[in-house]
């Protein structure tokens, strides 16, 4: 009876897995990092480029980030869990290509919205039940979907393009509210609710304890097979999203849509200070990383930088960032260990 008491802990006894109040040392090791590589980059692509800081270019980069954070932070969610999640970007084709048919056939734009991105969850769901309850390999499940759900998409459209698309469809993505572009404050919501979600409830705590130690968080009385389900869920929801704002940006259900966003989804959270093996990470800091890879992009473009550098350059960076996340490691374990 004793050993079984032990077992048992209430909900308000589970420890903090990480703290509720970000103090200084924390926002400098980790989103911190990001933040300042952002601040740098910005400081020298404003100085080799007039145009850069252009209020045009400005609203131009915004458009780019938005999409590749919002997918970020539901990639986030995943990782967290010590997870991943690989059919983020075929399922932003398949949204798209699913709001797109419906749009097509006279659907309303917020009904077909609405649908494309539960699609989106509904793939999600998919992937976490095999992972909660049939206890599949996250990367091979979500590999598997991410070949699925391409293949769906090509099925979907005949391999063409869907359009034209209604007006008031294209106005979600290319419009703006008072000069600041709605993808921009669409992805601003976004953040700040899985920053909440995260910091400030009882599921986020679930989150980072299941990433941490997905056995104690059990035997402490998390319900592990459903916040997988849900992190998965809320995953596959926001690649919903970002599939739907793409297609509305583009005016077009494309099918080849989302290629490789998977990786720059998984790059974003890395460069961020997220850690692959789970219960580190914010969704400020998936957004800061995404903005890095997109002001990369845009930079680049204004320099006329070959598109192949950038890859090096953002590949570059998931290294050192994996390498700092070691190297962070490392140093609480030598400080911790009695000398």
């Amino acid at each position: 009876m004793k050993t079984l008491s032990k077992l048992i802990v209430r909900e308000d006894a589970l420890p903090e897995p990480r703290p509720r109040v970000v103090g200084w040392g924390d926002v400098v090791g980790r989103e911190g990092g990001g933040l300042v590589v952002l601040v740098i980059l910005f400081g020298a692509l404003a100085l080799a480029s007039d145009s850069f800081l252009t209020s045009g270019n400005m609203a131009n980069l915004s458009r780019q980030w938005a999409v590749y954070a919002i997918i970020a932070v539901g990639e986030l969610l995943v990782i967290l869990t010590k997870g991943i999640d690989l059919s983020v970007g075929s399922v932003v084709g398949l949204t798209g290509a699913v709001a797109a048919q419906l749009l097509v056939a006279g659907w309303p734009v917020p009904l077909a919205v609405v649908c494309a991105a539960g699609a989106g969850a509904a793939v999600g769901v998919v992937n976490g039940a095999l992972v909660a309850f049939a206890r599949l390999p996250p990367f091979i499940v979500t590999l598997g979907m991410m070949g699925a759900a391409r293949g769906l998409v090509l099925v979907i459209t005949g391999a063409n393009t869907i359009q034209p698309l209604p007006p008031g469809f294209s106005a979600i993505a290319n419009d703006t509210v008072g000069g600041v572009p709605n993808l921009f404050l669409i992805t601003v919501v976004v953040i700040l609710a899985a920053g909440f979600l995260l910091r400030r409830t009882v599921f986020g705590r679930y989150v980072y304890a299941t990433g941490s130690n997905a056995e104690s968080a059990r035997l402490s009385g998390v319900p592990v097979p459903r916040v997988l389900v849900s992190v998965y869920a809320i995953s596959g929801l926001l690649a919903g999203l970002g599939g739907v704002l793409l297609a509305s940006r583009l005016g077009a259900g494309v099918p080849t849509a989302g290629e490789s966003y998977e990786l720059d989804a998984i790059a974003a959270c890395v460069i961020g200070g997220a850690s692959l093996f789970g219960a580190k990470g914010s969704a400020l800091g998936a957004a800061a990383g995404a903005l890095i890879t997109s002001t990369l992009n845009n930079g680049g473009n204004l320099l006329g930088v070959n598109s192949f550098y950038l890859r090096i350059a953002i590949g570059v960076l998931i290294l050192l960032a994996v390498a700092f996340d070691q190297l962070q490691g490392h140093l609480r374990t030598s400080r911790a260990s009695p000398s």
